[in-house]
């Protein structure tokens, strides 16, 4: 690697870490190989709904190489509690939220298909999975739910005792009262039913943990590939094991994707240390790819109904939105937040309405548990609007830029208070607006429309504008919310005797860049060698604490703990230094590396100063500590709000129904950027993402027994390079002013706006047929029949 010159903050520097991925020195879990380490698997319900009248594990248990198995009358014998629920949503109607407990084995009743009934290990996998086929268990199997917006039905049956009606909540946000006063006055009223199709994150990487005891010490090791390894002990030891926390360690290596779904306490991570405990040997859990899609938490899915109440200029007077929403069959982690505090208070988005009214019904179905994916209610929220603001527009014959314009929050509105919850700090909507519609070409359109025409297709040209709130904080507020966890980050800053530093941060690098980013900063700051600064993540016996990556908190958050650090770790050299050149504090500057007297040439390098903070001979010991290190508990004062439009160009063959996505542009201001490249980067991931979802993936249930029929990538879709064209991406820049980098994250802006615009982009390309109305994924075979249906009128 090239050594990059200061400043760095601001530079495309190529990420450091990548050149270990690429050589194939990478350590993921299936990489870590322990001695006399055993092997397990989980036998699974291939049932969506029933009861266990017995499980014979004898025959299994006597085959060669079989050291365990275990069921849940083994957990229960030990106490092994269930899995929490992180986030408990308050009550707006009068009822608690319901929580149904979520056990770690399926003891008497399997309520998806998939949830997991047995855990054996053996020498081997292949002795383990041998094994699990032996099982026998005899099921009585009962009338599954599946459908989401039935399920709520009074018809439906019933999954658990604690949650009548198949809720989990009933849960409401704003001005019902204004908001109806609105519609009452309104000039006209549009009104859009959508599905949010269900997904699945599938990373590169499948879960996998490992679980380690240790006899000698009393202590107990779990490696997992999760993105927060803090948050997963501290449950370990209050909620599932309860083994006191200075007993657990847990380490979350290099980690191969996580998008929100690697963040959860899961079933695998308790069972493997339990039975490495039990065997005093450790014990691998790998998923294979068929096995995640049954026990990985899926995403999205819901059914909504969206009304705007707008005046005769086509300005938005009231927004009424109604969800249902899916938890699957049980509440994983951090569920409940995200259809509720996630989706509904970042309502009305970018839009200036002050009427506004949620309402979401969160609902259990016998499927896979539904939690956070990369966006986490930001993109459901983003796809209610933007769809909705694009029929506003064709029904009252207004440009769909210019009914946006009306309605967006005007830059002299900042700091701009929004009718739900949050204060947007500051913005130049309408500016990004106008770079959109430039690079979206919108003044040639109808000229491009033509051509395509010609050729026989059909052009549309979409575009979605978001608001997005991430970077959680503070963490009083998100308390009040129901969150049962702080969302402040650790950062911690070492300066070694020698003069290179150490960096330990709670958040988690799974993708990021951190080691870079982090780094780079540090080197500015520091004015350090950018090669000799090491970041430690993902390991609770080396760092202190922390929350962990998710939601885009990374940079604004964990990135500001260790700004935080860095500055004092400069303040307390400035006393080293004036010590040293025997001159005041308040005399001495700090820039580029170097501490100098002022108006002078007397000067000590930083590196000096490290080693002078390790030597008594050298050091204040009457007034200073001896080191150089520093750590900072950074809880924000608020969200930060990054925005974008996002555009959207397809053709779309008539015949065939084929979609042929021609470009993707982004216009995005995420502050200040460390890195323009990895921001780019995170843009084309989640776009990409977001691409998958619009036209590609989709969890499908048969209906009558819940069985998940896309169950591979042979039935699920994932997007390809060919499905994608090359993106262009651009950024306005406005400062944040909630954290010291003056930074907003930008990991989930691409998922968030993508599938909005795409499907913009379709049903412009086929309102000339008088096609208004498409749900995701928007496949060749829903496109054909939508054209076939209106032929026929």
């Amino acid at each position: 690697m090239n050594k990059p010159a200061a400043p760095l903050v601001g530079q495309r520097i190529r990420r450091k870490e990548d050149l270990r991925f690429l050589t194939g020195e990478g350590r993921y879990i299936d990489d870590i190989r322990l001695p006399f380490m055993a092997h397990a698997m989980v036998l699974r319900s291939p049932h969506a709904h029933a009861r266990i009248k017995s499980i014979r594990t004898k025959p299994a248990a006597a085959m060669p190489d079989v050291l365990a198995i275990y069921t849940a009358s083994d957990l229960e014998a030990a106490k092994v509690g269930t899995l929490p629920v992180g986030w408990i949503v308050p009550a707006t109607n009068g009822r608690p939220m319901a929580q149904p407990p979520h056990p770690v084995l399926a003891s008497r009743t399997v309520r998806h298909v998939g949830d997991p009934v047995a855990f054996i290990v053996a020498e081997t996998r292949a002795a383990a999975e041998a094994a699990m086929r032996r099982i026998d268990v005899t099921y009585e199997i009962l009338k599954p739910v599946v459908d989401l917006e039935t399920s709520v039905s009074t018809e439906a049956a019933q999954i658990w005792d604690e949650a009548p009606g198949n809720l989990c909540y009933d849960w409401d946000v704003g001005d019902k009262a204004a908001t109806e006063r609105a519609f009452a006055n309104a000039t006209h009223v549009t009104t859009v039913k959508l599905i949010n199709n269900r997904v699945h994150a599938s990373p590169m990487e499948t879960r996998g943990t490992i679980g380690h005891y240790d006899p000698a010490s009393d202590r107990y090791t779990l490696y997992t590939s999760n993105q927060n390894p803090h948050v997963i002990r501290v449950l370990l030891s209050i909620a599932t094991l309860k083994i006191s926390e200075e007993k657990i360690r847990v380490v979350a290596p290099d980690v191969g994707g996580g998008f929100g779904m690697k963040i959860y306490h899961y079933a695998e991570e308790v069972l493997s240390v339990f039975a490495a405990r039990r065997l005093k040997r450790p014990v691998k859990w790998v998923a294979d790819r068929s096995e995640a899609f049954i026990c990985d938490t899926h995403a999205r899915d819901h059914v909504t109904t969206v009304s705007l109440a707008l005046d005769a200029q086509g300005v938005v007077q009231g927004l009424k939105v109604d969800t249902i929403a899916n938890m699957g069959a049980y509440l994983s982690t951090f569920a409940p937040a995200i259809p509720s505090f996630f989706y509904a208070y970042p309502m009305p988005g970018p839009y200036k309405v002050r009427a506004v009214h949620c309402r979401t019904r969160a609902a259990f179905t016998n499927t896979m548990p539904v939690d956070a994916y990369r966006g986490a209610g930001r993109p459901e929220c983003t796809y209610v609007l933007e769809r909705a603001m694009d029929a506003a527009a064709r029904e009252m014959n207004i440009d769909r830029v210019e009914i946006r314009r009306r309605n967006l929050i005007p830059a002299d509105a900042f700091p701009y208070k929004t009718p739900l919850l949050w204060t947007y700090d500051v913005g130049e909507f309408h500016k990004l607006l106008d770079r959109a519609y430039e690079i979206g070409n919108f003044a040639t359109l109808e000229k491009r429309k033509q051509a395509a025409l010609a050729r026989g297709k059909y052009l549309g040209l979409g575009f979605a504008f978001y608001m997005e709130a991430c970077g959680m904080g503070p963490s009083k507020m998100l308390a009040q919310q129901g969150c049962l966890g702080g969302q402040y980050e650790v950062g911690q800053v070492r300066i070694n005797p020698t003069g290179s530093v150490t960096v330990l941060t709670g958040s988690h690098t799974h993708g990021q860049g951190h080691e870079t980013v982090f780094a780079q900063i540090v080197a500015d700051t520091l004015g350090v060698d950018f090669e000799a600064i090491e970041v430690v993540h993902g390991d609770t016996d080396r760092v202190a604490y922390g929350i962990g990556t998710y939601g885009s908190r990374s940079l604004a958050v964990g990135g500001s703990a260790m700004k935080i650090s860095l500055d004092k770790v400069v303040e307390k050299g400035r006393k080293i230094a004036a010590h040293l050149l025997e001159a005041a504090a308040q005399d001495i500057e700090f820039k580029a590396g170097r501490y100098t007297v002022a108006g002078t040439d007397r000067s000590k390098s930083f590196k000096e100063v490290a080693a002078a903070a390790y030597n008594p001979a050298d050091y204040p010991l009457d007034t200073l500590e001896p080191g150089l290190e520093e750590t900072t508990w950074f809880d924000p004062p608020d969200f930060t709000f990054p925005y974008g439009c996002h555009i959207c160009e397809v053709e779309i063959d008539p015949e065939t129904g084929r979609i042929e996505v021609k470009a993707l542009a982004a216009v995005d201001d995420f502050g200040n950027q460390v890195n323009p490249m990895i921001v780019e980067g995170q843009i084309h991931g989640g776009l990409a993402q977001g691409t998958g979802q619009a036209l590609l993936e989709h969890c499908v249930f048969d209906q009558e027994t819940g069985q998940l029929l896309s169950g591979s990538f042979m039935d699920y879709a994932m997007p390809r390079a060919d499905d994608l064209p090359s993106m262009r991406i651009e950024s306005l820049v406005t400062a944040c002013r909630n954290n010291p980098l003056g930074v907003k994250g930008c990991g989930e802006a691409g998922a968030i706006a993508g599938p909005a615009a795409l499907v913009s982009a379709v049903l412009d390309a086929l309102s000339p047929l008088g096609v208004t109305s498409i749900d995701m994924p928007v496949t060749p075979e829903k496109v054909w029949r939508a054209i076939q249906a209106t032929r026929k009128v």
